[in-house]
């Protein structure tokens, strides 16, 4: 008597768990910074799916009679293996790979003068914010202003 075998869904859970983690980053883990500087929910993503992985690969050549998965369970694992490669690649390596900054400016180096609009659409310059003292405040005091730099890639 042949008996009918079991799909294997620790393959499948798995390799879906390893997939939300490859696309969940960019559209929703970049957003907050807890997840976005260093992606751990996706990693653990990662790991849960190629426990599962693991799990349905033992299953389908551990009791092969039983359970599904001889075929599928490897190829579920290479294409796995091949994301999270591919998603390492691009994050740790291919983002982290900016082009030198040999324009920028150095720390203690005095800034250029420059013009901008401040909170209430006025223009002010640096000379300005270095020179005058606040509305309602006199006497001989140094002031100064803080100047933080972005760097980006653009």
């Amino acid at each position: 008597m042949h008996m009918k075998r079991r799909l294997n869904l620790f393959l499948w859970a798995g390799f879906l768990l390893v997939v939300a983690g490859l696309v969940s980053y960019v559209p929703f883990f970049a957003l907050f910074p807890v997840t976005r500087d260093f992606p751990w929910v996706n990693l653990l993503l990662f790991a849960a799916g190629a426990a599962l992985i693991g799990k349905g690969l033992s299953r389908a050549f551990g009791q092969a009679a039983l359970y599904r998965g001889k075929i599928f369970g490897p190829v579920l694992a290479a294409l796995s293996l091949a994301g999270l490669g591919f998603f390492s690649y691009g994050l740790f390596y291919v983002a982290r790979q900016l082009p030198p900054a040999s324009a920028a400016p150095r720390v203690g180096q005095k800034a250029p003068d420059f013009t901008l609009p401040d909170q209430n659409g006025k223009t002010v310059t640096l000379e300005e914010l270095l020179t005058s003292a606040p509305t309602g405040l006199s006497g001989e005091k140094t002031y100064g202003a803080l100047l933080i730099f972005y760097r980006g890639h653009w």
